[in-house]
């Protein structure tokens, strides 16, 4: 990039910023320069915040109008929402026969409808100033599945298909819509996986990191959540100003088989 603050006259939302990939990226845009608004359902996202010296707005994403009302408070506050990076999501681990129907929507809610809903509210405003970066955080399971994460499964490819449509209805408009699609990274998420992947599978939780979670890598350990922040600032860069439409796989060569 030709500026080390490129982002200087930004405004970059990143919503579930709390923790893990999120706030990687949160903090990769701040030091570009970004005014960062920070979103997360619990007060974590407060805290990242304040050590950032950008705004914190608390919404749960699992609701509709709550989402609606992030992206209303968001443009309120700035004018302008320039970066949306849709991050927010959470994991079940479960049989599909076994897998709860409320949390199954739930999960569908937090990890598609609400990116959905960020980009319908704000890709309006990017529009008009014919100018935008749209980046959402799919998966590796937004390109091959897994066992025991239908929902998910579900989810990540539904993303990658609206990142696709999106880009398609935008990229005239001076607004670049993309998808990463990190392997196995050192998030909570992850951590939170490890006990249901155990009783899923019959195995024990020490087994699941070597044997599961890191088994399809070629690079076979946890991919750090400044990697995926790398790329996300990347692709909000004018030197990608011609990318758009696309899905970048930092998986560890996972998807190489």
């Amino acid at each position: 990039m030709t500026s080390a603050r490129p982002f200087t006259d930004k405004v970059a939302l990143i919503t579930g910023a709390g923790s893990g990939i999120g706030k990687a990226i949160a903090m990769a845009f701040a030091e570009g320069g970004a005014r960062v608004v920070v979103n997360d359902a619990q007060e974590t996202g407060r805290q990242v915040a304040d050590e950032l010296g950008g705004t914190f707005l608390e919404a749960d994403l699992s609701d509709m109008d709550e989402t609606r009302e992030l992206c209303r408070q968001a443009t309120e506050l700035h004018g302008v929402v320039d970066i949306l990076v849709n991050n927010a999501g959470f994991q079940h681990i479960a049989p599909v026969e076994e897998f709860p129907e409320e949390v199954w929507s739930k999960l569908i809610q937090v990890s598609l409808v609400a990116p959905f809903q960020t980009t319908k509210h704000l890709l309006p405003g990017m529009k008009e100033r014919g100018w935008g970066r749209i980046i959402n955080i799919s998966s590796v399971q937004g390109l091959v599945a897994s066992p025991y994460k239908s929902a998910y499964v579900a989810a990540k490819h539904g993303l990658i298909g609206l990142t696709k449509a999106v880009a398609l209805e935008a990229g005239t408009h001076g607004v670049t819509v993309n998808a990463i699609c990190p392997g196995t990274t050192r998030t909570p998420l992850v951590e939170d996986q490890i006990g249901g992947q155990s009783r899923a599978r019959g195995i024990a939780e020490d087994e699941v990191l070597d044997k599961v979670l890191l088994e399809p890598m070629a690079i076979r350990r946890l991919i750090e959540p400044q990697e995926i922040a790398g790329l996300a600032v990347f692709l909000a860069s004018e030197d990608a100003r011609s990318i758009t439409g696309a899905s970048y796989a930092i998986d560890g060569g996972w998807t190489a088989q």
